[in-house]
Parts: C-alpha cells; sequence; structure tokens
C-alpha cells in the first residue's frame, strides 16, 4: 500500500472550488489527486473530467495510471474500464479523458457537450498557457446540488504564467503556501513528502543535482516559481540607465488584436559592444491616430522610428502626419538575434514589460532556429532598431547563433 502524507493531502477534503496543487518531482501530487478521484466516484451524481493539454490514446497511457490506483486500493471489483472512461458501478458515478487541444494539437476540442462534470482535474496544468480556455471549461462546471471542484495539479513555471499571477500574485499568496485563502485551497509538495515510496536510486540523483545544479533543484524538484523561462534566448542583458550615444533611433511593432503595439528607444554604443534600450508604449486596441499622437509624445517628429514593414500602409499614413517613419528591409529573425547577442543589453529600469519579454522569450525549435511567436512584441521592435543602425542585410549571423 502507498504511504499517505498525513498533513497535506486530507485538505482535498475541503470545501473551496479550486485546488492549486503545487509541487517538484516525485512530490506524489497526481498520485493523490487520482487516488481522491476514485474515491470521490462512489458518492452518486458525479461526472468527474480529467484533462491533459493534449491526451492521445487514453487507455495506453493515463487510464493504466489510475487502474494502478485501484488496484492498490484493492476495490478493482467496483469500477468498469473503457478507452476512455472508468465508470463506478456501484455508484454510477464516472470518471471521463479528454484533451484539451486535439491530437495535431493546433485546434482545442469540442468539450461542449460534457454535461453534468463536478470536478474538473487539469493534470500537467502549466501547458495550458490560455487563461481564455481555462474560462470557458471552469465556467461549465456548475451542477446543482454538488460540491463542483477545479483541480488544478502543475509544476511551477514562470512568474508570468496565468495561473501564478491569478492564483498566487493577485491573491498575495506566496509560493509553497498550504492552507485555504478565499475559495481556494493550496497543497505544495516535494519529493520529502513522499520519501518513503520513492526508489534509492531516484533520491540519490536528486541529492546530485542538489549539489552540482542548484537551481534545477530549487525548480525541478522542490516545484519553485521560476523568475524567468528556461532557455532564454538572451542572457546577456542587465538592469542600468538608459545613455543617449548619440547613435540613436527608435524601433515599433504594429499590434493586431490584443496584440500590443510597442515603441522602444535604442541607443548604440559600438566601441563598448552596448545597447541600450527603453521601453516607452506597450498598449493594446490603439487606432491609427493613437498611435500618431503617441509617437508624437515619445519620439517627436524628427526622430527616426524604424517599424514593422509589413503594414506599409499604416506607416504611410503615420508619415503623412509628419513623423519620420519607415519600415525596415527585415532580415532573418535569427539574423536580428545574432546581431544582439553579440553586444551587452543594458534595459531600463522601468521597461516592466520589456523585462518580461526578455525573461520569456525563448526558442521553439533550437535546431531549426525558430524562437516562440511570444514575448516579442518590445524585443522586434528593439531588434528593427538595432538593424537599422548596425545591421548589415547581407551578411548572415546564423552561424554564430548561441543557443
Amino acid at each position: 500500500m502507498i504511504k499517505k502524507h498525513p498533513n497535506h493531502w486530507n485538505s482535498l477534503g475541503s470545501d473551496t472550488r479550486y485546488f492549486i496543487l503545487t509541487g517538484g518531482r516525485g512530490s506524489g501530487k497526481s498520485f493523490e489527486v487520482g487516488r481522491f478521484a476514485s474515491l470521490l466516484s462512489f458518492e452518486s451524481g458525479h461526472k468527474i473530467l480529467f484533462t491533459r493539454q493534449t491526451m492521445t490514446s487514453a487507455h495506453l497511457s493515463i487510464i493504466p495510471e489510475f487502474q494502478e490506483k485501484i488496484d492498490l486500493m484493492e476495490l478493482n471489483k467496483f469500477f468498469q474500464v473503457s478507452k476512455s472512461e472508468i465508470k463506478n458501478i456501484q455508484s454510477n458515478s464516472e470518471i471521463i479523458f479528454r484533451g484539451i487541444k486535439t491530437s495535431s494539437g493546433d485546434q482545442t476540442a469540442n468539450l461542449k457537450s460534457l454535461q453534468g462534470v463536478t470536478t474538473w482535474i487539469l493534470d500537467e496544468a502549466e501547458e495550458l498557457t490560455d487563461e481564455t480556455t481555462f474560462d470557458k471549461i471552469n465556467l461549465s462546471i456548475r451542477q446543482k446540488g454538488k460540491q463542483n471542484r477545479v483541480i488544478l495539479i502543475l509544476n511551477p513555471a514562470t512568474k508570468e504564467h496565468w495561473i501564478y499571477k491569478r492564483f498566487f500574485e493577485d491573491k498575495g499568496v506566496q509560493e509553497g503556501f498550504n492552507g485555504i485563502k478565499d475559495d481556494v485551497t493550496y497543497i505544495h509538495t516535494t519529493y520529502l513528502d513522499n520519501i518513503d515510496n520513492l526508489d534509492i536510486s531516484f533520491i540519490n540523483e536528486v541529492e546530485r543535482i542538489k549539489e552540482t545544479n542548484p537551481n534545477k533543484y530549487k525548480h525541478q524538484i522542490l516545484g519553485g516559481w521560476l523568475n524567468k523561462a528556461e532557455g532564454v534566448i538572451f542572457n546577456n542583458w542587465k538592469l542600468g540607465q538608459f545613455v543617449d550615444t548619440g547613435l540613436t533611433n527608435y524601433g515599433q511593432d504594429f499590434g493586431f488584436s490584443v496584440d500590443p503595439t510597442t515603441l522602444v528607444h535604442c541607443s548604440i554604443d559600438k566601441t563598448n559592444r552596448i545597447i541600450y534600450a527603453k521601453e516607452l508604449l506597450y498598449k493594446s486596441g490603439l487606432t491609427t491616430s493613437q498611435i500618431i499622437e503617441y509617437n508624437k509624445q515619445l519620439a517627436g517628429l524628427r526622430s527616426l522610428i524604424v517599424a514593422d514593414s509589413a503594414e506599409p500602409r499604416l506607416i504611410y499614413e503615420i508619415q503623412q502626419k509628419g513623423l519620420n517613419i519607415k519600415g525596415i528591409d527585415k532580415p532573418k529573425i535569427v539574423d536580428r538575434i545574432a546581431l544582439m547577442q553579440d553586444y551587452t543589453l543594458i534595459i531600463d529600469n522601468d521597461s516592466t514589460n520589456l523585462i518580461k519579454e526578455i525573461n520569456n522569450y525563448v526558442w521553439h525549435d533550437k535546431k531549426s532556429e525558430t524562437p516562440i511567436d511570444n514575448y516579442n512584441h518590445l524585443l522586434d521592435a528593439l531588434g528593427y532598431a538595432v538593424w537599422n543602425l548596425i545591421g548589415e542585410i547581407k551578411k548572415t549571423y546564423s552561424t554564430s547563433i548561441r543557443v
């Protein structure tokens, strides 16, 4: 029988709507939630939805994990198992398994038909980066006459993740907290809470990581939230005061839909190989006239603004209002990145959104040198400004790019 840590897991029985389960590798959180769901199914009238971001062949992956828990509790005779659900034949409650995204990963699966769900378990919740999708499913958990539960199981990601902002930062809850705040139960566990169930080889490996890589130990093993993402593209930066070297201009990226329009002041010290950057504008939903007014106020009429060339009509309209703006003759993204990696970046202390971007701008695919299409609105604007000042269109930097 698996030993259960007595101090934390009993909180799964509290009467809150939300349960946030954080922790590192080997902490037992997924196991305990599976056991809880199996026992909850003995209460009639429950439909328990278990999801991951993507889930293919549940009968070959996650369902056997649930069956293991049922076997350990010696409750096999009460459950009927199929390829996509586990039904408690005593109560008729069921546990159903779905992926939020389709198997291709590029479309949201159809979950609208899932009526009567009383408990939603979101495993590997850090992989759900779209808060809107969470809200849609969350608001469908509204079965009358039963306690409705939303259980998030995650290995903490960066502090830019919506889960951290919504359930920790906005509520004033510190990471690692165990207890209840408002309508949320927080459970944080580590391998130390589950050590009686772990193989000695795993424990030895954890101790090795603790000695050789303290940052990895804090994040992956103890489940600490990161200030920045792992594998960030730019490590060559620090905070400092913006300096106008005389070799200066402005970079601009235009926003669409919910994306922000940005403006960055850029100044370069070629001798000491320093790029100074200061965030000036980061706003969504701006009209053309509003962009023009912001540019006038922040850059003036004479200073050169180097903008995204994908919007020639917009650039022309801004030019007609007397501003000195032009579209960038775009190099490859990797060329811009490599050029900026060859300098020290000094980011102005008040550039909050630029700091967030540079802390979370990572490779989507290192082999193909493709960065993620996110956390790049200010960085793209900065890249346009830098390339216009010191870039060489015909020269490729991709061979020296640091990944």
